[in-house]
């Protein structure tokens, strides 16, 4: 029997207080991407593997989550409801959609970060045995007759041996089986796998489209100020998440020493950087945490875009990138000093712009 929600360990792959995207009725936007893999079902064309790409908080895993929805609620592709449908909807009564809400689907794995409930935190990844006991899925016969299908959120997570282990099944993968892997980086996924896929880009969201969502996420976003929602979603990039994160109370204080921060980069006043750190600093600054990250990943990919013109070059950033990914991956593995980590960050970038000269 399945515990109570409120008694459920924290989900990796949800925002605080927002509901999980399996539980999302309607996908706002990405209207294209949803009729592409809509079409490729109906007409035979289904990879057996599919790259659904973006930036964070853009609707990647509701898509996916969608995706996998519709494939157990028409297992047959030739079936009238199935050549009806004008998109990906299911009726949330439909007992596969029910089945994958409460996952337990007997046909369907989840691959996500892990809850430590000894000691009340997440993994710092996706370890090669949650690849493992998720891809077993496939070595059963299909519950219902229909699909089998693996949910990778994200791919970012994993680490070498589970990307490998992930890739094995890629290859050799059994019939009327999916894998929708969920990544906010593609150019950060093992070359193999991203050949083996096929590859789906969703683009940020306009600002309109990130005021309906927030709307649709019941009390407390939708009950929220409409001037402030306005002003989150005109700042969070095309992101859901982050405009969320513009929300939440004190965030806007942190967003702007984040803006501040790496609108100087990369050689940042020392002031606006301690203030910065300082801020993030607290175990209850965790969305800002993530946020920070998220945004200075953001100025290296811009940088690596223009890195003739940059002070640090190709090479540099994309060692910087590792560097600092496996710092943060770190610092909240071993719970260490954030404060710390945040002023090495910038005083690395410092140091790397300046031997560049």
């Amino acid at each position: 029997m399945r515990k109570p929600e409120a008694e459920e360990a924290p989900e990796s792959d949800a925002v605080p207080d927002a509901p999980h995207p399996r539980r999302a009725e309607r996908l706002i936007g990405h209207a294209a991407a949803e009729a592409e893999m809509l079409s490729a079902y109906r007409e035979g064309r289904l990879a057996h593997a599919w790259l659904v790409g973006g930036p964070q908080g853009v609707g990647k895993a509701t898509l996916a989550w969608r995706f996998a929805r519709f494939l157990f609620a028409n297992p047959d592709p030739n079936a009238p409801a199935a050549r009806a449908a004008s998109d990906l909807s299911v009726d949330p009564k439909n007992p596969a959609a029910r089945h994958l809400a409460s996952l337990a689907h007997p046909d369907f794995s989840l691959v996500r970060i892990g809850w430590q409930a000894d000691k009340k935190k997440f993994y710092s990844e996706i370890r090669v045995d949650d690849i493992r006991e998720a891809l077993q899925v496939f070595q059963m016969s299909p519950a219902f007759g229909g699909w089998r299908v693996c949910l990778v959120d994200c791919a970012e997570d994993l680490n070498p041996n589970g990307a490998n282990a992930l890739l094995k099944m890629i290859e050799e993968p059994p019939a009327r089986s999916l894998i929708l892997i969920v990544s906010h980086r593609p150019g950060q996924v093992l070359p193999t796998i991203r050949s083996r896929c096929r590859r789906l880009r969703l683009d940020p969201l306009s600002e309109r489209e990130i005021v309906e969502v927030i709307a649709t996420l019941g009390p407390p976003w939708s009950e929220a100020d409409p001037a402030a929602v306005a002003k989150a979603a005109g700042r969070s990039n095309g992101s859901v998440r982050e405009a969320l994160t513009r929300l939440s109370p004190g965030s806007e204080a942190v967003g702007g020493l984040i803006d501040a921060a790496l609108a100087g980069l990369p050689h940042t006043d020392p002031r606006v950087v301690a203030r910065l750190a300082e801020a993030l600093a607290g175990r209850v600054a965790n969305e800002a945490f993530e946020a920070f990250h998220r945004e200075l990943y953001d100025w290296l990919a811009a940088y690596a875009a223009k890195a003739v013109s940059s002070p640090l070059g190709a090479w540099e950033i994309g060692a910087l990138w590792d560097r600092i990914r496996d710092a943060a991956r770190e610092t909240e593995a071993m719970n260490l000093d954030r404060k710390l980590h945040v002023l090495a960050v910038f005083a690395e970038i410092a140091a790397s712009a300046r031997r560049r000269r």
